[in-house]
């Protein structure tokens, strides 16, 4: 369930030794979500963490705001350092993910000198573990689990994250395939079509807008949470946790969610189910992502992913959107990225997975 209240501490100073290391004049404190220069500057940060990171930037003010926004906090909590001028030069961020696993950004100024850098990176990581131990008690946990990431050829960040004795555990590919006008033919309609006794459809919405009807959201769910549990990973996420987290995406709409049904029974059995979002194209087109694909192991082998895929193409195609990006894990044994290459993913960059679990009983 979302608690009224996070789980998180609030203030600093709290996790935080009496001499955190800083320069005298440098402060530790949290961001103001209705500042825009708060605002900006954090994105200028991420901005230049990507750029370093992977060689271009993406990020943008609204995927600042899903961190530190009021409606965020909920389930979030940040730490800033600024500098002795007020000036923002390092962002940690904290999301209470799901049972066991707590998510974590960890961002510092690449203009900063190293040993500058070195000490605002030690003051993330000792909130980081601090909020580790509060969320993690407060779930009644023994052990919690911090799960960061890094691009693959962020030489920094890994020194850092090894130095802090996190340890790389997966690799991600991030891929992307191009989108042709024509391709919106892939499929009837992606609104509904049927082959072979499985219907793809949209999850029903009362007159095809507003609020999605609850069963369909339950069944995509529980496809999702069936189809990923022997997954790298996996943890238990409630209904409330999931359609509380997907919709704070600033790439979400409601008509990007499908639904794969197995038809010929005596009544539809769900058995696939794709949450898709929006890419946002600030120097061009929009494009689609594949947030989540799954296919319950019952019905693997009568195409429901292959369907699934040539509905959000033809879905993209049909909007005129020119790529559907998605993720695929590097380490799965289940070979998943050999349908997206037959289908015509190609890897744009690589990131990884790096994981703490920080013990909560003696």
């Amino acid at each position: 369930m979302i608690p009224e209240d996070n789980r998180f501490e609030s203030d600093p100073e709290e996790l935080l030794p009496e001499d955190p290391g800083l320069p005298a004049d440098w402060e530790v404190g949290v961001p103001d979500p209705g500042d825009p220069a708060d605002v900006a500057r954090l994105t200028d940060l991420l901005r230049a963490h990507e750029k370093s990171g992977r060689g271009w930037a993406d990020a943008s003010e609204v995927d600042v705001l899903v961190e530190v926004s009021e409606r965020g906090l909920r389930m979030r909590e940040n730490v800033l350092v600024r500098d002795g001028d007020g000036v923002i030069r390092a962002w940690g961020g904290v999301h209470d993910r799901s049972v066991g696993r707590m998510l974590y950004v960890h961002v510092v100024d690449r203009t900063l000198p190293d040993d500058l850098a070195s000490r605002c990176s030690e003051v993330l990581f000792a909130w980081a573990e601090g909020q580790a131990r509060e969320v993690g008690s407060a779930r009644g946990l023994d052990v919690q689990q911090i799960d960061t990431g890094a691009f693959a050829d962020d030489e920094r960040q890994h020194r850092w994250l090894e130095g802090a004795a996190y340890k790389r555990v997966r690799t991600w590919w991030q891929m992307s395939r191009p989108v042709t006008p024509d391709e919106a033919d892939l499929v009837p309609s992606p609104e509904r079509w049927e082959r072979e006794g499985v219907v793809f459809r949209q999850v029903r919405r009362d007159g095809g807008v507003g609020m999605p009807d609850e069963d369909d959201l339950r069944a995509v769910h529980e496809v999702l949470e069936s189809a990923f549990t022997d997954h790298f990973n996996s943890s238990e996420e409630t209904f409330e946790e999931f359609v509380h987290r997907v919709r704070e995406d600033p790439g979400h709409r409601w008509d990007h969610w499908w639904i794969a049904e197995i038809v010929d029974g005596d009544e539809p059995e769900p058995a696939g189910a794709l949450v898709g979002t929006v890419l946002d194209g600030s120097d061009g087109p929009d494009g689609s992502y594949v947030s989540y694909l799954g296919v319950l192991e019952s019905a693997r082998g009568r195409g429901v992913a292959k369907g699934l895929l040539n509905t959000i193409i033809a879905d993209a195609a049909g909007r005129g959107r020119d790529r559907v990006g998605l993720e695929v894990d590097a380490d799965s044994p289940t070979g998943a990225e050999g349908l997206y290459v037959a289908m015509g993913w190609r890897t744009k960059y690589v990131t990884e997975s790096w994981h703490r679990d920080v013990p909560l009983t003696d």
